[in-house]
């Protein structure tokens, strides 16, 4: 590359990071103004976060993550996992939408690179935000995306799947799906490709519905996913290496930073009420009071351990065999345990904080439903498979023998 390509090059960099003028936490504000006002509506009524994912549109948020070169902005990890926060405080189903998309699009940008039919698919989400999700779950599989029983039929370069794919989060609303599934009907199921797929070549047959006590805004139904296309569109590294270099540690990361914001929302209202209420009783600290400072320190302890992690993350971000690693492996799964249980935790201290008003659905500090959404969290990828599966990997750890090892 030519001293002049190298300077074009950095200017569009610096163009990109500056975002059309604004920083990506200036632009996402914009957007959580947004989802803010429909939240309340888009729980009750089970929909689809329309306006907050039309606002992400507008401020080419979609595409945050494509490379400068392909028309996106090359947003990092660390801009990535500060968006789904400051998200997830104004409507947690938004937030989560927006965490699983780019997820997706992490996959997409570090494993598609060099293929012709990903770079274009790049090229198409940052000109058309495109919203993409994710298909790993299927039939009795109980959430284990490390097998697939769908298998890929090939006939030359063409190639179709059939899944029957029991939740497909924003599935109806997508632009287009990535999936994994089995390389071929004589496979083993842990013997996984992922695949990129647009609208145009699948079609959805709906087969279970998503009445669920929160994070109703995600719509993840269940749905028959029937894809016709070509060979080009599976991405040209495995799937195992795709998912302990990315998606897990990508999904774990926004995923957490998303619960955070879900927490610290509740946080804010508990602060209110404990502020309001010290000064109706002339300055004296109402009952929950303590419960308030529980919420904040729990808070504090969640955003450290993501914190931790993220820089973990980046430190390897490009060392394959260090992200592979028993120690990498044990730590980025065991963060979605402790994330999930620990926002929990601080929604539940925020509510006791508030008393029957944040009990309540009908006051300005209501936590109910930021419980509700919040309670998704155990759940998703279960708790207890992870801890069973990391279990004799780290009796096969090392502890540390300082505080900075």
């Amino acid at each position: 590359m030519s001293v002049q390509e190298v300077k074009l090059r950095n200017f569009a960099l610096e163009v990109g990071r500056a975002g059309y003028g604004s920083s990506f936490r200036q632009r996402m504000a914009s957007v959580a103004e947004v989802a803010a006002t429909e939240a309340e509506a888009v729980d009750r009524e089970a929909r689809f976060p329309q306006k907050a994912i039309d606002a992400a549109r507008e401020e080419r948020l979609l595409g945050a993550q494509i490379p400068i070169e392909l028309g996106g902005d090359g947003a990092s990890i660390s801009e990535v996992t500060d968006m789904c926060y400051g998200l997830g405080r104004a409507c947690a189903s938004a937030g989560m939408i927006f965490a699983m998309h780019q997820t997706k699009i992490a996959c997409l940008v570090r494993h598609g690179a060099g293929s012709d039919w990903h770079e274009s698919l790049m090229r198409r989400v940052a000109a058309e935000q495109l919203l993409l999700a994710s298909s790993t779950t299927e039939g009795q599989n109980g959430g284990n995306i490390r097998f697939s029983s769908a298998a890929v039929e090939r006939a030359d370069n063409e190639i179709s799947l059939v899944r029957d794919a029991t939740v497909i989060s924003y599935g109806a609303e997508a632009d287009g799906i990535v999936t994994v599934a089995r390389r071929s009907d004589s496979s083993a199921g842990s013997d996984q490709v992922l695949l990129a797929i647009t609208r145009d070549d699948y079609t959805l047959e709906p087969t279970l519905a998503w009445e669920t006590l929160g994070m109703r805004g995600t719509c993840s139904a269940g749905f028959k996913l029937n894809f016709r296309g070509t060979a080009d569109q599976i991405f040209p590294v495995p799937y195992e290496q795709i998912h302990a270099q990315t998606m897990t540690p990508v999904a774990h990361l926004c995923w957490s930073s998303v619960w955070a914001g879900i927490a610290a929302a509740a946080v804010d209202r508990a602060q209110l009420f404990i502020r309001k209420a010290a000064r109706g009783s002339g300055g004296n600290m109402p009952p929950g009071a303590a419960h308030f400072t529980a919420a904040k320190m729990t808070l504090t302890k969640m955003r450290a351990i993501i914190a931790a992690n993220l820089q973990l993350y980046e430190a390897r971000e490009r060392d394959e065999r260090a992200l592979s690693s028993v120690d990498f492996q044990s730590s980025i799964n065991l963060l979605k345990v402790e994330a999930s249980e620990l926002a929990v935790t601080a929604v539940m201290h925020a509510m006791r904080a508030c008393g029957l008003s944040g009990y309540r659905n009908d006051t300005d500090v209501s936590i109910g439903r930021h419980l509700r959404d919040v309670l998704s969290a155990p759940i998703m990828i279960n708790n207890d498979r992870i801890l069973a599966s990391v279990g004799s990997a780290t009796l096969m750890s090392t502890v540390p023998k300082s505080l900075r090892d």
